[in-house]
């Protein structure tokens, strides 16, 4: 069955009346200083962002698409420009979300078993055989862990208490863990143990780790340039790339992160279907190495090489994940979505249940270390928490030395204000 939902559209105006009013909306709103953007690309990828999100909510995580769309999407820069227009079809029987903005704009994300939501352009995408699931019994109780400390217990409570006049909190899941030990978790009502949750740009500290397992296993080199074929000239300035500096954000290649659905990586995720074949054709903003700027591209860029140390297919980034990341860390609850191509969305796209992400962080908390195995080379986590530059970044994570100051373009603070200075974390849209 199909359920149809999503914002109303006023039937009395067609579909083509529509459409002209919305990208006047916007054009107007841009006004003097914008007047290079292109609406009609901001609208598409509004389009798609809807419909890759409500895809992985609905499918992946189990959430009722009205309230996907509501804690998710709404809060995005630009949507409100869009909103009153556009409109979502949920098709449970096919698993796929199909949006449209004013009657035009479509897009479409499907679902596959085991492998998360994908975004269909021009050609049907890749259909790996491979899944992330993993065999293993399951880990942990079924049922949240109330914590014994009454502290704790009250610390949890106020992570979930909403108060009027502050900016919401939205806390869907807390998970505590003491010596590698849950002592302490809350979920928010629709969510649970096994729920997966998108991590956003926590994924980053993801393919830092499987960077890590691929240097430990001597298939890539760090501080080699990077092997991307694009750039294999060596008189192309970007020839001279590192893996480290993509890792540390140190590229020279552009803050690429800034104007909601006008930016590259908005065009990115949402309209293109090589995603790292996009990032590939950014030009230097600076030379490598001497400047820091937040690049999603950069991450896009080390998932092909991901995928092309382990094998090139789909199915064999697949299997390289599950067995040596997911499986030996005891992540149960995960997907890392991919783009048409079947390379992973190393930017943005994994999703995994609270449980699951604990043990990511403990994986790092233990020096890389999972079961008595050895899963990142001696010193990568080390070097995932040294400062690069005189930023409040490592490779991967997000680092707490920089008291004061922001993050550059978003006026952010670096880190976390009372955290402890050698606290180290991965970031996310919505707080994660």
């Amino acid at each position: 069955m199909s359920e149809r939902q999503g914002q109303g559209v006023d039937r009395r105006l067609a579909p083509a009346a529509l459409a002209t009013l919305a990208t006047s909306a916007i054009l107007a709103t841009l006004a003097a200083g914008c007047a290079s953007v292109r609406a009609d690309r901001a609208i598409a990828v509004a389009s798609g962002s809807v419909s890759q999100t409500i895809c992985s909510g609905t499918f992946v995580s189990g959430l009722d698409p009205e309230r996907v769309y509501a804690e998710t999407m709404r809060p995005q820069p630009g949507m409100g420009l869009v909103d009153w227009a556009l409109r979502y079809d949920v098709d449970r029987e096919r698993g796929e979300v199909r949006t449209t903005v004013a009657g035009g704009f479509a897009s479409r994300a499907i679902h596959r078993d085991g492998l998360g939501c994908v975004l269909v352009h021009e050609a049907e995408p890749a259909l790996p055989s491979e899944t992330f699931r993993t065999a293993e019994a399951a880990v942990g109780p079924a049922t949240p862990v109330e914590p014994a400390n009454e502290a704790l217990r009250a610390a949890l409570d106020r992570a979930f208490v909403e108060t009027e006049g502050e900016p919401p909190l939205g806390t869907t899941a807390v998970v505590v863990l003491h010596e590698g030990r849950i002592v302490g978790e809350r979920y928010a009502p629709g969510y649970g143990v096994a729920t997966s949750i998108p991590g956003n740009s926590v994924t980053k500290s993801v393919v830092d780790a499987l960077i890590g397992i691929l240097v430990r296993q001597g298939r890539i080199v760090a501080d080699r340039p990077a092997p991307v074929k694009a750039w294999s000239d060596p008189r192309d300035p970007r020839h001279a790339i590192t893996v480290e500096e993509l890792l540390r954000m140190t590229s020279g290649l552009p803050f690429d992160e800034e104007q909601g659905g006008w930016d590259a990586s908005s065009r990115m995720w949402f309209l293109e279907p090589d995603m790292a074949a996009f990032a590939e054709k950014a030009e230097l903003d600076a030379p490598p190495g001497t400047t820091w700027a937040y690049s999603d591209g950069g991450y896009s860029i080390l998932a092909r090489i991901i995928r092309d140390a382990v094998g090139g297919h789909p199915d064999d980034v697949i299997r390289f994940v599950r067995d040596e990341l997911l499986r030996p860390v005891g992540m149960q609850h995960t997907v890392l979505e991919s783009d048409s191509t079947g390379t992973p969305i190393g930017s943005r796209a994994m999703l995994a249940s609270a449980r699951d992400w604990a043990r990511f962080g403990q994986l790092y908390l233990d020096d890389g270390v999972a079961g008595g195995r050895r899963i990142l080379p001696e010193g990568w986590v080390r070097a995932a928490s040294t400062q690069t530059l005189d930023t409040g970044y490592g490779a991967g994570f997000w680092i707490n030395v920089v008291q004061g100051g922001e993050v550059p373009v978003w006026g952010i603070p670096w880190g976390m204000p009372g955290a402890p200075r050698d606290a180290f974390f991965g970031r996310g849209y919505l707080g994660q």
